[in-house]
């Protein structure tokens, strides 16, 4: 029998107070309001369930409804508005479990999509609401059982700031999983009608305005020894133009604004990297102190502190740890040391760390923590604070500060700052090169050094500027890099008491919250890094994706179309060839069946920590045991066989004696001990003809093998 229960908490958030009576029956008539309004529009037929529960809460700026259905297949919920506008949607249904074992996606995305379509012309608002449904995703995941869509809701077709996103089943074309955003609880007001009085050409004039470049050296890749010249973005604000009135809108400023009386700043954080621990037991520590060169801690706590700058005159020593740093591309292994001194007073501790080279006493960093204290107010100027700091760089820098210039800085503000922070980078051809520089702090209490990084490659050589194209037609290509397009946006507004929803945030400490309003702004597809200083060209920020097998040894092979599916998804050898006809041994399957995981090796140039991380995840699916590793070990037919279906969850089922037969040419000459694996093979259909199980197996078999078994649905 169904049984119906509503929650009281949902009356109790209701009334605000006790429940009375009638409270309760308010309560009850608009959850089945909501109820009765769900179902309708998702066409629901709830008679699977025996519970139902249904409760409500209060968004920012909407009540909101969760419906829960639950019986013994499973259970569904829903969240909705008041007047039944669908949230979400989750439905879990109880299914066999298919093991760890993956299968190649199932299901047609073409299906898939009209079931999205559909369920989505039931829930979006016909009147302003549609999307334009993009390609799913998940069809090219190993394993998956179901198949996403997600995008923007078009609001009056044009684009906006509403999202949604899906999940459908791929067995049955189920939709399981959705969410969007509503305008209800996305932003204050109605939706602006979309009459724009500006025009593209003006709103993009006036957003182009807004844009500029600085010529910078970079370097174009991280083991670039030339730095080369280009025009780089400057940081700039977000800049939207109303449609309507023409407003320029500061989207950056609106939302400080909005954040910053939201409470959203934060106290600093200390640095876990300067503040956490090596991990070197005593004894390693004094083993790495006894290193050849290694100067004790006192005497590098003397070195320091003679530096009057960093101002460790008032601090004590509190700990000092020696770690090993082992040399890459020949270069020879270094000690660091890091020494922690603090100081306390009335307010609490202070903290000031350093790091050196133990060998030679070179700092490295330091870094500074202090109490959290908003009311701190500097006893140091910002320009004292700067003249200190290029006095601290012309002694620490040598000859380096010649080629040092003040590139950017982050003066005190109040609210506590402690420091003033100054970079000073690499100036080369009177053009900054700002990976190579200074960056230095200066504590606003007493002037010294709060905190120090650098970093400064004397090897690195640097383009000459010549021939270069001008900044006008940088930026010329820069600002025709964007679209500008309408749309509706979320922007900041600042709030009214006058209107009731509006004040009750106000209520809450806000003063701004977000509208909707349509506007111009620029975007575009391709991100790009800035424009090539020789060449005038865009350059794109190239992002390394994952890439598949491919091999060149293929052609005319019989196993080529199942190798090349298995490659598709990332399954096979890290190695431009397969060497389909070459005789398996265990490790060559070990390679195929690790891949499944992501982790793709080529079977000859694999580390010993590789191979120990591919047998461990092979042992760990269940194809072999570690006492049966033998990794030049020729691997039988039978022998492959049983490992994928080992791996694959079938052993069990395998080893059930007198229930199995087969039809194989060579039926006769299967052990019994095997005639459940090969049977399971022939049903499977990862073997056909004859089983031949005691025959060496190559590469091309046990490709095609492992593909059939991935077909399996």
């Amino acid at each position: 029998m169904k049984r119906l229960v509503s929650l009281l908490l949902c009356a109790v958030l209701l009334a605000g107070l006790t429940v009375t009576a009638g409270a309760e029956s308010s309560a009850d008539d608009r959850l089945s309001q909501v109820t009765a309004a769900v179902k309708k529009t998702l066409d629901l037929d709830t008679e699977a369930y025996d519970e139902f529960w249904g409760d409500s809460y209060e968004d920012s700026l909407a009540r909101m409804w969760s419906l829960q259905w639950a019986g013994a297949g499973g259970s569904l919920t829903v969240e909705a508005l008041e007047d039944g506008t669908i949230v979400s949607f989750s439905l879990n249904e109880e299914s066999p479990s298919s093991g760890g074992f993956p299968t190649f996606p199932a299901g047609d995305a073409q299906k898939a999509a009209q079931a999205a379509r559909a369920f989505l012309d039931r829930v979006l608002d016909k009147a302003t609401e549609s999307v334009k449904l993009g390609e799913p995703q998940g069809e090219d995941r190993l394993g998956s059982t179901e198949l996403r869509f997600s995008g923007q809701i078009l609001l009056n077709g044009l684009p906006s700031a509403l999202t949604y996103s899906m999940t459908v089943r791929s067995s049955d074309n189920q939709v399981t999983w959705f969410r969007r955003d509503v305008p209800e609880t996305s932003f204050l007001g109605a939706i602006p009608a979309a009459r724009a009085s500006v025009t593209q050409a003006k709103a993009a004039e006036m957003l182009g305005d807004k844009l500029g470049l600085r010529l910078e050296y970079v370097l174009p890749e991280a083991d670039s020894t030339q730095a080369v010249l280009r025009y780089l973005p400057q940081s700039v604000h977000i800049f939207y133009v109303d449609a309507r009135t023409g407003e320029l809108l500061d989207l950056t400023e609106l939302e400080e604004k909005l954040w910053k009386d939201s409470g959203g700043a934060e106290a600093p954080s200390e640095d876990s990297a300067a503040e956490g621990e090596n991990g070197l037991s005593q004894a390693e520590q004094e083993g790495i102190q006894k290193l050849e060169g290694v100067l004790p801690s006192d005497k590098l706590e003397t070195l320091i502190c003679e530096e009057k700058a960093y101002g460790l005159d008032r601090y004590t020593l509190a700990s000092a740890a020696y770690v090993l740093e082992k040399g890459t591309d020949g270069e020879e292994d270094r000690v660091l040391c890091t020494l922690r001194f603090s100081r306390s007073d009335g307010n609490g501790t202070y903290g000031r760390t350093v790091q050196v080279d133990a060998r030679t006493g070179e700092v490295l960093w330091v870094y500074s923590r202090v109490p959290w204290d908003k009311d701190r107010q500097p006893k140091v100027s910002r320009d004292a604070a700067l003249t200190a700091a290029e006095t601290f760089l012309k002694n620490f820098a040598g000859d380096r500060f010649a080629h040092l210039a003040l590139y950017e800085e982050n003066a005190v503000e109040g609210d506590g700052d402690p420091c003033y922070s100054f970079t000073f980078a690499r100036r080369e051809n009177d053009i900054f090169f700002p990976d190579n520089g200074y960056r230095v702090a200066i504590d606003g209490s007493d002037g010294s050094v709060y905190s120090l990084s650098y970093t400064y490659d004397e090897a690195l050589t640097f383009q000459i500027p010549e021939g270069l194209v001008t900044a006008q037609a940088a930026l010329k290509t820069w600002v025709d890099s964007y679209d500008v397009t309408l749309g509706y946006r979320l922007v900041p507004q600042p709030l009214s008491a006058s209107d009731p929803t509006q004040a009750k945030l106000m209520q809450q400490g806000l003063k701004y919250y977000y509208g909707l309003r349509l506007t111009y702004a620029q975007e575009r597809e391709t991100y790009y890094l800035g424009v090539d200083a020789r060449s005038g060209q865009l350059v794109e920020r190239e992002i390394a994706a994952p890439q598949a097998p491919a091999y060149t040894d293929l052609a005319g092979s019989w196993a080529k179309a199942d190798i090349e599916t298995l490659s598709r998804y990332g399954v096979g050898y890290a190695s431009g060839t397969f060497q389909a006809g070459k005789q398996l041994t265990q490790w060559d399957l070990v390679c195929l069946l690790a891949s499944l995981e992501g982790l793709r090796l080529d079977p000859a140039e694999a580390t010993e920590e590789e191979k120990d991380a591919a047998y461990d995840i092979v042992c760990r699916m269940g194809a072999m045991s570690r006492a049966d590793r033998d990794e030049e070990k020729l691997l039988t037919r039978g022998q492959v066989v049983q490992m994928l279906l080992d791996a694959s969850g079938y052993g069990p089922a395998a080893h059930l004696q007198g229930i199995y037969t087969c039809s194989y040419g060579d039926r006769s000459t299967i052990p019994a001990d095997q005639l459940g694996y090969a049977a399971l093979a022939q049903g499977l259909k990862l073997v056909q003809g004859n089983y031949a199980g005691s025959r060496t197996a190559t590469r091309a078999e046990a490709a095609v093998m492992l593909c059939r078994l991935l077909s399996r649905s």
